[in-house]
């Protein structure tokens, strides 16, 4: 999606060097998903479902953490002692443990948190462009599973249109 080198908006791939440094920032974002985790947990106990829509939401959407990264990661902290879990309601409920506790007291309380180093040095339009094409994208994967051929038809046509007028923005039109 936002590939190295130069692009078509003034080099470093999609939206030039700003939006390459956003993508980077969401990329180091995934590999702290065990310091998010116990962040939010500090506040309050919480599921994994409730733990990837509280990321997203305070991402402003730009990081959407999957299962397959919530829950490994929980399962280590777990390991490790600093998270415990409870079945409550159907599902697992996990909170900090005192050596989870200790251990966040330990961290340097003036970095920011993973969630906001996704947006850093991101305007709020480039944060709302990309929530936009995120929203859109999950438009598109509907229409591929969901709709048929003359939806999809449709959508491409929607799509390529759509394609053409950024161009036009580009170019002054």
């Amino acid at each position: 999606m936002f590939g190295p080198g130069p692009g078509p908006f003034g080099g470093g791939g999609f939206g030039g060097p700003q939006m390459m440094r956003m993508h980077r920032s969401r990329r180091r974002g995934r590999g702290d998903v065990r310091s998010a985790i116990l962040l939010l947990l500090a506040e309050e106990p919480r599921n994994g479902y409730q733990i990837m829509q509280e990321l997203e939401q305070r991402s402003g959407g730009i990081w959407r953490p999957s299962p397959g990264s919530v829950y490994p990661a929980l399962q280590l902290l777990a390991d490790e002692g600093l998270v415990t879990s409870e079945a409550r309601g159907g599902g697992n409920v996990f909170e900090l443990t005192d050596a989870g506790r200790a251990h966040l007291a330990e961290k340097d309380e003036s970095a920011e948190p993973p969630w906001e180093a996704i947006n850093a040095g991101a305007t709020e339009e480039m944060i709302e462009l990309r929530r936009v094409l995120m929203q859109t994208a999950d438009a598109v994967k509907q229409v591929v599973r969901s709709g048929n051929d003359s939806q999809r038809a449709a959508a491409v046509k929607l799509l390529e249109d759509t394609r053409r007028g950024l161009y036009g923005i580009l170019a002054g039109e």
